[in-house]
């Protein structure tokens, strides 16, 4: 919601700078506005929303992934060798690992669900298979770095 918000809010501004013309029969001042309007309350609503649903995972009790992008990029490696070690590491169950693989070998082998070469949707299946990709792997090495630093806190056993 907050991605969309943002797109409304800069399609407000450019109808605002550079529209001079009457979209639809209203003035362009006037669509800029109202989609000013509405980008700004999708904001707010997507923030709120994020908000809450944070606090219904703490209240579960569910584990938080931590750290930004370059950490969680910088654990990956970490992530993979404790998932193949010996104790292993249980957050990440070996059919994620499998769902990775096959996610990677689908986005670079020429076989697809729907061909590329059909307009704007031949593109679709690969980006939803990368977005997906992406947001399990940034998810499951926010949850690795949480684990390590719980870990980090925890007094050794005697």
């Amino acid at each position: 919601m907050v991605f969309f918000g943002g797109l409304l809010v800069l399609l407000a501004l450019v109808t605002l700078v550079f529209r001079d013309a009457d979209v639809l029969g209203v003035a362009p001042t006037t669509v800029g506005i109202a989609l000013l309007v509405i980008g700004a309350l999708s904001i707010a609503l997507g923030f709120l929303r994020k908000a809450r649903a944070r606090r219904r995972r703490a209240a579960r009790g569910e584990p938080e992934p931590v750290g930004n992008v370059f950490e969680r990029a910088r654990a990956l490696p970490r992530l993979l060798r404790a998932a193949r070690s010996k104790e292993g590491y249980a957050g990440l169950p070996k059919g994620r690992m499998a769902l990775w693989g096959f996610a990677l070998l689908y986005l670079v082998s020429p076989i697809d669900v729907l061909p590329e070469f059909l307009p704007i949707i031949g593109v679709t299946d690969d980006a939803g298979v990368a977005v997906w990709l992406l947001t399990s792997v940034s998810a499951a090495a926010g949850m690795y770095l949480s684990y390590e630093r719980e870990r980090k806190n925890v007094p050794p056993a005697r």
